[in-house]
């Protein structure tokens, strides 16, 4: 197994995007090739801060507070009584975790959401 897929099954797998990258297998290869810091993964938070640091030799180092902060990870749900079928949720989704259509109520997959939270800034009714 190489560098970059090592440090890929250390991170959380959110796809969340806070580290600056679309997902967790780019910031991998990027941490890997020595373009990105360690510390970058709300997600992952101080134990994946030093995961990562056993495995690249890197120093620890506190989560870069630009990424945002270190949460427990939370899962989305769709609140029926309010859900007007947009869709827009299911197209932020970055793990296909939202089913539904158009002017139909969605439903989250609990199995599949990361709590990424990327389908809360498009929903209309949050």
């Amino acid at each position: 197994m190489d560098l970059a897929e090592a440090i890929n099954q250390i991170l959380p797998q959110t796809q969340c995007t806070r580290c600056g990258y679309p997902a967790c297998k780019p910031y991998a290869q990027a941490i890997a090739h020595g373009l990105a810091d360690i510390n970058r993964c709300p997600p992952g938070g101080q134990k994946g801060i030093e995961a990562l640091s056993q495995l690249t030799g890197r120093s620890v180092m506190p989560l870069d507070p630009d990424c945002g902060n270190e949460q427990s990870l939370r899962f989305a749900w769709v609140v029926a009584e309010d859900c007007i079928g947009c869709t827009k949720c299911i197209i932020a989704c970055p793990v296909d975790a939202i089913l539904g259509g158009p002017q139909r109520l969605h439903a989250v997959i609990a199995e599949r959401c990361t709590g990424c939270e990327l389908c809360l800034p498009p929903c209309p009714v949050d």
